[in-house]
């Protein structure tokens, strides 16, 4: 998208403002369907450098995700966690994964997230 989608902004803007991540979305970017729940950019930060840190290879990457995260103007970015790249019937990483997606580059979005069933 050449203009970030103004509805998908605004519903970031929500997750980012009441610290909520009970949001879940489905999007559409580059080809790639992600989905799973939104989470506030300091929270998802946060989650992150947790992982790192405990890493004996990279927890010297911590650090970058333990910057502020910079308050002004409305959300860039969508923050997902326990969330899913779909890949024909299987979700990956089955558990969930941690996602940041621009929105200027979301081409489709649904409120809700999928899983698939063989049965």
């Amino acid at each position: 998208m050449s203009k970030p989608d103004e509805l998908l902004v605004d519903v970031a803007a929500l997750v980012e403002s009441g610290q909520s991540n009970q949001m879940s979305l489905t999007v559409v970017t580059r080809g790639a369907v992600i989905t799973g729940r939104l989470a506030a950019e300091a929270v998802w930060r946060q989650r992150v450098s947790d992982v790192l840190r405990d890493s004996a290879r990279l927890g010297e990457f911590a650090a970058v995700f333990d910057a502020p995260v910079k308050g002004d103007g409305p959300p860039t970015h969508l923050h997902f966690h326990v969330a899913r790249i779909l890949q024909g019937t299987v979700g990956i990483p089955e558990t969930g994964g941690m996602y940041r997606v621009a929105i200027e580059d979301v081409n489709a979005w649904t409120v809700g997230d999928f899983s698939y069933s063989d049965h």
